[in-house]
């Protein structure tokens, strides 16, 4: 079974209690149980991680790195303004799928701007939590 991480960035352990107008009722205890159940279906053995530290997600970023694991990732705020965490990105040996549970371009004009999709071999974003099912199945199809 290939590893696969999802990574969620800051503010994403709030999900079901943040924003719900925006992020919808999903739990991260959801989301996490979604990411496995999908992942068992398609061959895939996920770890979801979530973190509100910055330093923390660039050593994830680099232990997928070493490892050739391939990486969803929802950056969070850190999508529009790290080039610390596009930096590790950039150092990913396998596939990274960008994911965002809302539209990003029909939000604030900040957050119109990621400085992660040049180096994602693709972009989700609009889809809910769906994104990340679907972000998953295109790593199982692109192994």
């Amino acid at each position: 079974m290939s590893r696969v991480f999802v990574l969620n960035g800051p503010n994403l352990g709030r999900l079901g209690a943040r924003e719900p107008l925006i992020y919808g009722s999903t739990t991260h205890a959801d989301l996490v149980e979604l990411c496995v159940k999908a992942g068992q279906e398609l061959g895939l053995d996920v770890e979801v991680r979530q973190t509100d530290s910055e330093g923390e997600m660039i050593g994830w970023l680099h232990e997928a790195a070493d490892a050739e694991i391939p990486v969803v990732l929802n950056g969070a705020a850190w999508t529009h303004y790290s080039i610390a965490i596009r930096d590790a990105c950039s150092q990913l040996t396998s596939k990274l799928v960008e994911v965002h549970i809302s539209n990003i371009h029909k939000r604030e004009e900040f957050r119109h701007h990621s400085v992660i999709s040049a180096v994602a071999d693709g972009v989700i974003a609009g889809l809910g939590v769906t994104g990340y099912a679907l972000a998953l199945r295109w790593i199982a199809e692109h192994r």
